[in-house]
């Protein structure tokens, strides 16, 4: 029977220093929720990027000391990441790494990807990792196969998808389950607001207070005056500043003209270069790079175009371009070999690179949601804990006319903070454009500790450090030591051999998908030790009966695969579903199951 091991053990969470103050918060709003009695089956959590997200989900199912957890991520590349954070075998194991759980067992995971795990695999988990595409479907074979009851409790990442119709069929067909929507804004695109009760917010300007995210400031950029061309009749309009923001708020048409015309586009690339530039001449890191928005496929292109001819290396990415040549331009980014990467909501949730620094909007955000999510990409800090490092520095440009900010009551209900902060960040009233063709906000910032004091940080001096020989205090273990020397074993060997102690974790999942790749190079190497004791080649044809042109490896092999899969009761296409302990009695009687497919084979001759 499985044990429960997000009720059983005792994770070390509260009092943890290496968790993030969002993480722990969350953790505890959540106990408190649960022991209030409060009936509320969704709930929401809004952490901003860069807060340990990812975290904050490995440790919910120890609150709701849950039997079986699903995570659901909304794309491949999240899931990936949440699965390498529950995964023991991996070097950057978040349970170990923060020595919440120090030593065996572990909580078991599992992903769900494609076949290659089954319904056993799912038994044996106490969390079950998945993107939601593989959940998909009236016909879903997840979704016939498990019951009502299977999972207690269902956390999502980027939860302000939830509301979306795949992911209400999930949550109503596992309706005893708690739910928790995970995401760093509570809205989505389309302006519907993400499932739940909040429970707990970390507003942005108090993660860049404590160093988890860059500071922003922003370059608003604008004439005093602004001539543009009517699409529908030709005519050339010069408008003054005031008529550019109330245009950009009630015209769409004009607002896509904005963004789409050479002097704009022009004008935002180069203010966007001269940031560029002031960031990696003042922080001498040459890695900063410009993220840039786009309307649409041909509009990428003009905007690499326009940033390539002044000399720097740009690219896109869209989904309408080939995977292929968009996994390129990636490594391109991650190698340092482009100053910009342009995009059309293509760098989204899940993209992880601290080095960009400039976001350059020239796409139309409707609500504040998409452009928090686009800003979000220039917020990760290459410098952790550390708000005032130069490194930690970005810079949103944008123009004036584009109605970037006009849906400030978005936040209100969620984050006063946050409505706070993006107000003094991109403020579009009473500027005055009469000096300059561009005005830079840069937000206050001020850190202040848990009580709202301000603090001031002074130099510290005359610091030393030195390694305390704790070992000499137990006179035993020293004992045991100089035996050991004693007996012609070194230092080196005697560390050695204690690192050794503890074993390399492994997962059941992994053991059974091993186990079955390891039965089927069994069965072929059995196959072939048999071919070559009774003179045959294995690409010969002599045992080909049926006269299908197969060579004697795969006819042989072919039939002691029928047989194992008669011996358990499984079709032909069904190895992936084969359990650990089917793999088990597979393996005690795979020579007999041999022999017998041999004696098929050869008529009656083993």
């Amino acid at each position: 029977m499985k044990a429960d091991l997000f009720r059983d053990l005792d994770p070390k969470i509260i009092d943890n220093k290496g968790l993030r103050e969002p993480q722990i918060e969350a953790y505890k709003a959540t106990v408190d929720f649960l022991k209030s009695g409060n009936t509320v089956r969704e709930l929401g959590i809004i952490l901003p990027v860069g807060c340990g997200k990812s975290g904050c989900i490995a440790i919910l199912p120890f609150a709701f000391r849950s039997k079986r957890t699903l995570v659901v991520a909304p794309n491949v590349k999240i899931a990936q990441q949440l699965a390498a954070d529950f995964d023991p075998t991996k070097p950057k194991y978040f349970y170990k790494k923060f020595d919440i759980i120090t030593k065996a067992p572990f909580p078991e995971p599992v992903e769900i990807r494609g076949d290659s795990v089954n319904k056993s695999d799912l038994d044996e988990a106490d969390v079950v990792i998945t993107n939601i595409q593989q959940l998909q479907g009236n016909a879903n074979r997840w979704l016939e196969i498990l019951p009502s009851d299977y999972f207690d409790l269902i956390l999502f990442d980027e939860g302000h998808h939830s509301v979306a119709a795949t992911w209400e069929n999930l949550k109503s067909k596992f309706p005893s389950s708690y739910i928790v929507n995970l995401s760093a804004t509570p809205l989505r695109s389309d302006g519907q607001i993400m499932a739940g009760s909040i429970i707990y917010t970390f507003p942005i300007a108090k993660a860049i207070q404590a160093g988890y995210v860059k500071r922003l400031k922003a370059i608003v950029l604008n004439p005093a005056k602004l001539k543009y061309v009517r699409s529908q009749d030709g005519n050339e309009i010069e408008v003054s500043l005031e008529e550019v923001i109330r245009l950009g708020e009630d015209d769409s048409d004009f607002r896509r003209s904005i963004v789409t015309s050479k002097e704009t586009l022009f004008t935002i690339v180069d203010a966007s270069i001269h940031e560029l530039n002031r960031i990696r001449k003042e922080t001498g890191h040459s890695g900063h790079k410009i993220i840039a928005s786009a309307l649409n496929f041909s509009h990428c292109h003009q905007i690499v175009q326009a940033y390539r001819s002044r000399g720097l290396r740009a690219d896109f990415i869209h989904s309408l371009a080939d995977s292929k040549e968009n996994e390129k331009v990636f490594k391109r980014l991650e190698n340092n070999d482009i100053d910009v990467i342009v995009q059309v909501r293509k760098l989204g949730e899940g993209f992880d690179h601290p080095d960009l620094s400039v976001a350059a909007i020239f796409s139309i955000f409707r609500s504040l949601s998409p452009f928090v999510q686009f800003v979000g990409r220039i917020m990760r800090v290459i410098k952790q804990n550390d708000p005032l490092h130069l490194l930690n520095q970005g810079t949103v440009v944008f123009h004036a006319g584009g109605n970037i900010a006009s849906r400030w009551s978005d936040f209100q209900q969620f984050s006063e903070a946050d409505q706070e902060y993006f107000e003094q960040l991109l403020p579009l009233e009473s500027l005055d454009f009469t000096s300059s063709d561009e005005i830079t906000i840069d937000p206050s910032f001020v850190r202040v500790n848990s009580n709202g004091d301000q603090i001031e940080i002074k130099e510290q001096t005359g610091v030393s450090v030195s390694e305390i020989p704790l070992i000499e205090e137990n006179p035993e273990a020293l004992d045991a030591l100089r035996r050991l020397l004693g007996m012609g074993y070194s230092p080196e060997q005697v560390k050695n051999a204690m690192m050794d102690l503890e074993p390399i974790p492994t997962t059941k999942v992994r053991e059974r998908q091993s186990a079955r790749l390891a039965l089927d190079a069994k069965i072929k190497t059995k196959a072939g030790e048999i071919l070559f004791g009774k003179g045959l080649k294995p690409m010969g044809r002599e045992l080909d009966k049926q006269r299908l042109d197969r060579p004697n490896l795969i006819v042989l092999k072919s039939a002691i695969d029928k047989k194992v899969n008669a011996f358990i009761g499984k079709g032909v296409n069904e190895r992936s579903d084969f359990t650990k302990r089917e793999l088990d009695d597979i393996e005690s009687k795979l020579e007999e199951l041999v022999r017998e497919a041999t004696i098929e084979v050869f008529n009656g001759k083993a």
